[in-house]
């Protein structure tokens, strides 16, 4: 039995497994796209986690060191298993999401993007960054493949075991 079989089996909590999954694989990707991008635009890595924590602790999570750098990475994968338990919730009661993972993972992706962006950012407490289109379309790229793709995927697998 591979990993993925042991996952995503009917005996051991499908649900939870495939959340725990898809949750990990889209942190762990959309984390490695932030940090290769924002390293090419100057941004140390401890200062994205950091801007991250940003969003609960204010502008302070800057003078927390690598304390808070954690809490960022927290609250990112805590985000990552938000959006998968949506995705996943949202399979059980659209049959089109399983049926049609590719087009529902990139619409996903595209969706939590500008959830993020337009709802969830302006009422955190990060700083906010003028308007980039440049920035803009690398984020809809990364949120589509790094973030929805992955969770339509690996739900789909497991749903269909």
């Amino acid at each position: 039995m591979n990993l993925t079989s042991a996952l995503c089996s009917p005996q051991s909590s499908n649900l939870l497994l495939a959340i725990l999954r898809a949750g990990l694989t889209c942190g762990t990707m959309d984390i490695t796209a932030a940090l290769v991008v924002y390293g090419y635009f100057g941004r140390p890595p401890m200062r994205l986690l950091q801007g991250i924590a940003a969003g609960v602790l204010g502008s302070r999570s800057f003078q927390g060191g690598l304390a808070t750098a954690m809490v960022g990475l927290f609250c990112h994968f805590f985000i990552a298993f938000s959006a998968a338990t949506v995705y996943l919730t949202a399979s059980r009661w659209i049959p089109f999401v399983l049926e049609h993972a590719v087009i529902s993972g990139a619409l996903y992706g595209v969706a939590v993007y500008f959830f993020m962006n337009r709802i969830v950012v302006p009422l955190s407490g990060a700083i906010k960054y003028p308007f980039s289109l440049q920035m803009m379309v690398i984020g809809v790229v990364i949120h589509i493949f790094c973030i929805g793709l992955p969770i339509a995927l690996v739900v789909r697998r497991c749903s269909m075991q």
